[in-house]
């Protein structure tokens, strides 16, 4: 047994021997070279290793944001009414306005929309001949010509087709030698409009005298049935509302193949005319 061990002991030193000679004679560092790269080998999968802190923290955090994806996922696929973010109707003005306002309507009756109107245009701010248009709103959009006639509890009938009488319109104020309102309606040609104005005749005045600042008196009453009158504003036919003593109280002109003007002078009516005429131009 003593013989074996000292074998044992002498296999052991004579290993440790030759490792230090190796490494000793290792003038060129290959061996160094392969130990360390080993070395580093091991701590790259050390580093690489799921059973590593870092890696279990990464890991553990990736799955923490794909279980909240998830739940957010689940959230808007379940709710019943996705929000939506309501669109300002845009602002296409049919003449070129040298002035523009914008009146908020919202829950206003007929009585009141039409004195916010009436004022606006009595208060108006613009030069000799210019024009201001004014656009009514709710909730901050534009109000078209449909929803316009149903706020006013108007008769006017347009029709359900945009093709034929589009939901832009205009109106304003012409300053000419008074401050006139008028309205601007368009459609695709005028036998699209001409029986819907006809039938309007019997009860525009009702419908609209509030805007042209007209109250309805033991004195005016009779305007509420009075026939409207052939005419002719600047060479336009037009149908005109006359006063007991000739003067005019509203009129609708044909304008043009696509375009009626309401208002109560002839001045203001030769006006929008004008401007139509140049923005058919610039077109």
């Amino acid at each position: 047994m003593k013989q074996d061990n000292e074998t044992k002991d002498v296999i052991v030193e004579t290993y440790a021997e030759d490792m230090a000679k190796v490494l000793e004679n290792d003038k060129s560092g290959i061996i160094r070279k392969i130990i360390y790269e080993e070395e580093k080998h091991e701590i790259e999968k050390r580093n690489l290793s799921p059973e590593s802190k870092k890696n279990k923290f990464f890991m553990l955090t990736s799955l923490l944001f794909i279980l909240l994806g998830l739940v957010t996922l689940s959230y808007f696929m379940t709710t019943e009414e996705t929000p939506t973010v309501s669109i300002e109707r845009q602002l296409t003005p049919l003449i070129f306005n040298d002035k523009s306002i914008f009146i908020e309507v919202k829950d206003l009756k007929k009585e009141e929309i039409a004195q916010v109107v009436s004022n606006a245009v009595k208060t108006a701010e613009i030069k000799d001949g210019g024009v201001e248009g004014i656009y009514l709103t709710e909730n901050k959009q534009i109000l078209g010509l449909r929803k316009f006639i149903s706020l006013i509890k108007g008769n006017f009938i347009p029709g359900a087709n945009l093709l034929f009488i589009p939901d832009n319109f205009s109106m304003g104020v012409v300053n000419a030698e008074t401050k006139d309102f008028f309205i601007l309606l368009k459609m695709r040609s005028l036998t699209d409009i001409f029986d819907a104005m006809h039938s309007w005749e019997e009860k525009m005045f009702f419908d609209l005298h509030e805007f042209f600042g007209v109250e309805v008196t033991t004195e005016t009453k009779y305007l509420l049935t009075k026939e409207f009158q052939d005419g002719i504003v600047k060479n336009k036919n037009a149908r005109i509302l006359y006063a007991s003593d000739n003067q005019i109280v509203i009129m609708y002109i044909l304008a043009n193949d696509t375009s009626v003007v309401i208002t109560n002078t002839k001045n203001a009516g030769e006006e929008i005319m004008l401007r139509l005429a140049a923005s058919q131009i610039k077109k």
